[in-house]
């Protein structure tokens, strides 16, 4: 006979899920406003309680696919937020995600239960509901942390880009510059793209040669 749980805890568990995006040569995160009090009119990020039969994985996913319509793209657990006081409805844990998307493929959508969906700049948030500044902090030290011993760049980018496009990812992450040589001779040493025999032309500029991933699948490996 199995027993049931006797704790009269009542803990709702929720999801909430940090997409990220280079827009304009800037880190953007996905927000929605909010309908509901306290937080009518407020920023925060997309989320929801856990459905009676899915993980939070899944429902991180299904947020992200009512978000931005997107489906494979990277998406990793966070961290679990957990203070009692961080929901002022009852006491709620949140099990945070972070995605990454390319800036082409993300077509925002919104629903009856929000006012609004936009991307906001990193560095320019406005006040954000619940808890939420907290977790886009973590999301940043987090991708900013992991860009340097993985291959997620890729997440950032179009399937096709150039040199100079991909270093440019790793800069606005880091939030820093790179050295251009030591860049580009630390990519070849590594072997995790290809030349796809095409180039970028209308600029400038002469023609830049394209390059893709060989993998767009996570491949620990220290870039910089």
């Amino acid at each position: 006979m199995i027993k049931h749980h006797s704790s009269p805890q009542n803990i709702k568990a929720a999801v909430d899920t940090c997409i990220l995006s280079i827009q304009d040569d800037e880190l953007h995160v996905l927000l929605i406003q909010m309908k509901k009090q306290p937080f009518e009119g407020q920023w925060a990020l997309p989320g929801g309680l856990l459905e009676e039969e899915e993980t939070s994985e899944q429902a991180a996913s299904r947020i992200l696919k009512e978000s931005t319509g997107l489906t494979q793209v990277y998406l990793e657990q966070l961290m679990t937020f957990d203070e009692p006081d961080r929901d002022p409805a009852g006491r709620v844990i949140s099990i945070a995600h972070v995605a990454l998307v390319p800036d082409e493929h993300a077509s925002l959508k919104t629903s009856e239960k929000y006012l609004d969906v936009k991307w906001w700049p990193v560095s320019k948030l406005p006040p954000l509901a619940y808890d939420h500044k907290t977790i886009v902090q973590t999301t940043l030290e987090r991708v900013k942390t992991k860009i340097q011993y993985t291959n997620i760049a890729w997440s950032l980018l179009a399937k096709e880009f150039t040199l100079t496009e991909l270093q440019r990812v790793y800069e606005i992450v880091m939030d820093q510059d790179l050295d251009k040589r030591n860049f580009r001779k630390r990519i070849n040493e590594l072997h995790l793209i290809q030349a796809t025999g095409h180039k970028r032309s209308g600029q400038a500029h002469r023609p830049a040669a394209l390059y893709r991933f060989k993998e767009r699948k996570l491949v620990y490996v220290q870039v910089v």
